[in-house]
């Protein structure tokens, strides 16, 4: 019974070992070519594309383009005639436009340096099949336009679409504060005292209309409040530096400069245990309240003092800070009658929902 079995057990292991072998064999199957130099669909097809032209693998560029301008002129579809005493019935218009093609293709391939290398590459090398068909399509399928280019123009677009914007808002700000008496009445003040409003009204030679005139002095007042007035936020002067072609260009600057800072502020405040001085302090209540640069300095003057009083910089006071503005926020909503009356709405109605049973 052992020996009959034992047959068995060294036919099953070979077995397993050819099943073990068996993917890697299938697979080697699978992905075999053929080791032809010339592949179809890739540059002349099964043609050399010397041969097409005429001219051997040393040629330059000159002798490669009068080849083509011959071939060309001999197999164009609008130049071709049958030469005399040529019976073959395969020389007709149709193959003309054919080797026509397969001309210019010679041509197309031969004449930039990249692809003639590439096409000598397969041509030595045919066994790197799959290598071939990644750089011929790469090739074809890669954008004519370069996409440094393509940025460019995009940055350089989007930039200017935020200059006339923020312009937008900074003359809409302008209007507005022409518009409010304290700041009228003190530009109108200085324009009076230089002599800006009496210039305006003169007539001289040209006389104005009174529309002319108040328009003129507008635009006096405007100036007036542009140069007296530090706008900030949102609605600030722009400035081109903050531009996001600016941006980007002094991008290695401003992380350069980030990193010494940080640097600096880890050696002076936590190694050597120095004393915060008042922009830093700002610096940590701006980052405690989650507030932007920007955002932070249109605050009033006022409000940053009274948070350096109150050392908000310190966790604890600026958490007690924060519970003091909450409450004070729900006493505010608490007495708002127009806050009353929603949460009466609520309370007794809601938000209804949608549906499309008519009542």
């Amino acid at each position: 019974m052992v020996s009959l079995l034992a047959p068995r057990r060294g036919a099953g292991a070979a077995g397993r070992r050819w099943l073990v072998l068996l993917p890697p064999v299938l697979l080697a199957l699978l992905l075999a070519r053929p080791a032809g130099a010339l592949v179809e669909g890739l540059y002349c097809g099964t043609r050399d594309c010397y041969e097409v032209l005429g001219v051997s693998r040393t040629a330059g560029k000159a002798e490669i383009a009068r080849a083509y301008r011959q071939l060309a002129r001999r197999y164009h579809p609008d130049r071709y005639r049958p030469e005399p005493g040529d019976e073959d019935p395969e020389r007709t218009p149709q193959s003309a436009e054919e080797a026509f093609l397969l001309v210019a293709t010679a041509y197309e391939t031969l004449k930039d340096e990249e692809t003639r290398k590439d096409y000598d590459y397969m041509l030595d090398h045919p066994e790197e099949y799959y290598s071939h068909y990644y750089h011929y399509y790469s090739r074809r399928l890669a954008p004519k336009v370069d996409v440094r280019i393509v940025i460019l123009v995009s940055v350089c677009a989007v930039s200017l679409f935020q200059f006339f914007s923020w312009w937008n808002s900074y003359d809409k700000a302008i209007s507005y504060l022409a518009t409010v008496p304290k700041y009228r009445i003190q530009a109108m003040e200085i324009a009076k005292q230089q002599g800006l409003l009496r210039k305006a009204k003169e007539k001289g030679r040209n006389k104005k209309s009174k529309e002319e005139i108040r328009d003129e002095e507008e635009n006096i007042i405007k100036n007036i409040i542009k140069s007296k007035v530090d706008i900030k936020g949102g609605y600030q002067k722009p400035q081109i530096r903050d531009l996001l072609l600016f941006q980007i260009l002094l991008a290695p600057f401003h992380l350069c400069s980030y990193i010494v800072w940080y640097c600096r502020w880890i050696y002076n405040f936590n190694i050597k245990g120095k004393e915060y001085g008042e922009e830093e302090r700002l610096y940590i209540i701006r980052k405690s309240m989650k507030m932007s640069k920007s955002q932070f300095d249109s605050l009033e003057d006022h409000q940053k003092e009274t948070f350096l009083k109150r050392e908000l910089w310190i966790k604890e006071n600026y958490e007690v800070y924060k519970q003091e503005q909450e409450e004070e926020l729900k006493k505010k909503l608490a007495n708002d009658p127009r806050w009353k009356r929603y949460r009466r709405w609520m309370k007794n109605e809601g938000p209804r929902r949608l549906t499309f049973v008519d009542d």
